[in-house]
């Protein structure tokens, strides 16, 4: 099997990182389609705004077919924010989810950021691991009703000093 991670760059890339989060996080955790309102926000920003200098995205490919995102964005001048990182449930145990979290990591640290933070939610233990491995702390939680559901939002951060 082939495994790579290549920028987002393709034509359809935008489309199925919306489309996958919708279908997984509707089966997986009964999510409405509030949520992938909200990734079609964030994609959306992206695509319109970004600075390529200081923000990419990256799409993680098995055998040619996409399996996996992850999102580096300017939070402030000092602060990159990782988002919408996600892996599909067909290459979920293969490493995936940390290759891209710490894609995101290095190319934040090459383009100067100090820190990184991301913001989650407590259903979502597998992400939450590999930030944890990764060395990001728990900085803040705080109840909220979104996506159909009571969650507690989670922020973590990480200093990015080499």
């Amino acid at each position: 099997m082939s495994e790579v991670i290549r920028g987002l760059d393709q034509p359809g890339d935008l489309g199925w990182v919306v489309q996958r989060h919708g279908e997984i996080y509707a089966a997986e955790f009964g999510w409405d389609t509030s949520f992938e309102a909200l990734v079609a926000r964030i994609v959306a920003d992206y695509a319109e705004k970004r600075d390529p200098a200081r923000e990419h995205a990256w799409i993680a490919e098995v055998d040619g077919q996409r399996v996996g995102c992850v999102f580096c964005v300017r939070k402030d001048e000092q602060t990159a924010q990782l988002r919408i990182l996600l892996v599909d449930p067909i290459a979920r145990g293969r490493g995936v989810g940390q290759r891209l979290v710490r894609t995101c990591l290095e190319f934040a640290r090459d383009v100067g950021y100090a820190r990184m933070m991301l913001w989650t939610n407590d259903p979502l233990a597998s992400a939450r691991k590999i930030y944890l491995a990764e060395g990001f702390k728990l900085i803040e939680s705080e109840e909220h009703d979104s996506f159909g559901h009571h969650l507690t939002g989670q922020i973590y951060t990480l200093p990015l000093a080499r």
